[in-house]
């Protein structure tokens, strides 16, 4: 079985299924949401945003939508994203991997206590 190219998650692929959860997007609104979301920890570059989504494209999580949620002018040719079911389904099993190291790294007490 070939190795799929999203195995395992990369963080900014994560990051951009779970900027999709509540709603479609398009990329820049997807770059805002990732930076909101991660506290400013991450800032995808425009490089690796439309790398990941053209992969997740691939890998069928995303798809592209018709919607101009926005109705600005000038924002018909923005391209706007959403979750698959697929999409749903692996961003709630990663946040579900995620937490259980988080009880991990509870458990052997690595946190300060204002993250516990």
């Amino acid at each position: 079985m070939p190795k799929k190219k999203l195995d395992p998650l990369p963080s900014a692929a994560f990051q951009i299924l779970l900027s999709l959860t509540d709603e479609d997007l398009h990329g820049y609104g997807i770059m805002r949401q990732v930076e909101e979301q991660s506290g400013g920890r991450m800032r995808l570059g425009p490089g690796t945003l439309y790398s990941s989504i053209q992969s997740l494209l691939e890998e069928k999580l995303i798809e592209e939508t018709d919607a101009n949620a926005d109705g600005k002018l000038g924002s018909e040719r923005r391209r706007y994203y959403r979750l698959t079911s697929l999409g749903r389904r692996l961003v709630r099993s990663e946040a579900e991997w995620l937490a259980e190291l988080l009880r991990v790294v509870r458990a052997k007490k690595l946190l300060r206590e204002e993250y516990v």
